[in-house]
């Protein structure tokens, strides 16, 4: 019995390295290589074809940093992590604020994850809530920090996103929703993508509800209050 259980925990190590490093190895990679799919992209399609929905397809299509207006860059950063430039890819005070929100309302859970955090769960983990997948995140998110640009970073992030049933990525969103590539987003069709990343499935970017609309204005306004493309500029986000 000893014998079975030591061949097994030996079997399993060596998975557990071998996961190891093909997942830095792709860390590596993807610091200059641009990144063809997501581990997100990759669940949705085989959830449809699992429901027998051939008609869907995920679709993205890759786009370097020069060719994604500034404006959607400011954008996920006033709607989604303000601190992203300073932190280390843990805001501290979004997790304890998160925390005392959820201890008083139960039934409206706040979460806290930063840009960071949401580039590692897209790329490599699975959607959904667990602690598992949570912890996993946690260990793997210092060390694309600590690897890459937080240009990189958010780069990547725009990339894989999702925006809409199918559709991941700015440049895909982009033509679909405003037929024009990400490159000429203006400031008002930036908010208005990022609007609906709470929830892709549920808010849409052709139809927006009167949620939406509210959040899309919410973020013009922290976009203008962050400082315009100078703040993108101070933190080395985009080109002078």
């Amino acid at each position: 019995m000893l014998t079975i259980v030591s061949n097994l925990w030996r079997r399993l190590m060596k998975i557990t390295v071998l996961l190891l490093v093909v997942w830095f190895s792709s860390v590596l990679i993807f610091k200059f290589v641009p990144v063809p799919f997501s581990a997100v992209m990759v669940e949705r399609q085989i959830s449809a074809w699992i429901n027998i929905n051939f008609s869907y397809v995920s679709r993205s299509e890759w786009v370097g940093e020069d060719h994604i207006s500034p404006y959607v860059y400011l954008a996920v950063i006033a709607a989604e992590d303000q601190n992203f430039p300073y932190h280390w890819g843990f805001d501290l005070d979004a997790i304890e604020r998160a925390y005392k929100h959820n201890m008083i309302n139960k039934h409206s859970v706040r979460g806290a994850s930063t840009i960071s955090q949401q580039t590692v769960k897209n790329l490599w983990l699975w959607d959904g809530r667990s602690w598992l997948r949570k912890g996993i995140e946690a260990a793997m998110t210092p060390v694309m920090e600590l690897m890459w640009s937080k240009k990189r970073i958010l780069t990547v992030y725009l990339n894989i996103v999702e925006f809409g049933d199918g559709v991941f990525g700015v440049e895909e969103a982009a033509k679909k929703f405003f037929n024009k590539p990400a490159s000429k987003l203006t400031m008002n069709e930036a908010a208005l993508l990022v609007a609906v990343l709470p929830n892709p499935h549920r808010y849409s970017v052709k139809s927006p509800s009167l949620y939406v609309l509210k959040r899309q204005a919410w973020i013009l306004n922290q976009m203008h209050l962050l400082g315009g493309k100078n703040f993108l500029k101070n933190n080395q986000l985009i080109s002078q």
